[in-house]
């Protein structure tokens, strides 16, 4: 992301979405949880500094006003990189941001700590599957947008 796309952004008042990750559900009423947004370019260098993988994040929301259990829940990426939700309850009309690096984890922000990127700044998708394997969700960028298929899904 751009200097100057960031700054309009935050100007209209996004989440530091990419386009293409931000609107992958169009026309659709999410699910009651479901991939709210996704910074897959860590702003700034790329350093595998700490501070930089943790501005590499995936946003789970959940809309309906009962908490949900996440435990054994996973957000993967293409390349097959996973993270497992452990003893995680989504509070009711809440976000929890999904950081890559190493943190303690809160109500708001889990942290995967891993000392390496995940989310591939040309092309990847994430996937959140529910305990059992079934897919929820996904948010797709790259590849998927440039190739004609937008359709945000793959089940």
């Amino acid at each position: 992301m751009t200097a100057v796309a960031a700054v309009a952004a935050a100007a209209v008042g996004a989440v530091a979405l990419p386009a293409s990750a931000a609107d992958h559900h169009p026309g659709r009423a999410h699910a009651a949880v479901y991939i709210s947004g996704v910074q897959y370019d860590s702003p700034g260098r790329d350093d595998r500094s700490n501070r930089s993988l943790n501005k590499e994040w995936v946003d789970i929301t959940n809309s309906t006003r009962r908490a949900v259990n996440l435990d054994g829940w996973t957000l993967r990426d293409e390349d097959g990189h996973s993270y497992t939700f452990r003893h995680f309850r989504l509070d009711g009309r809440a976000t929890v941001r999904v950081h890559t690096g190493m943190g303690r984890d809160t109500r708001t922000d889990l942290f995967q700590d891993r000392r390496a990127y995940v989310w591939d700044n040309n092309s990847d998708t994430a996937t959140l599957r529910n305990d059992h394997g079934r897919f929820v969700d996904d948010a797709s960028w790259g590849h998927h947008r440039h190739g004609g298929d937008h359709r945000g899904h793959r089940h």
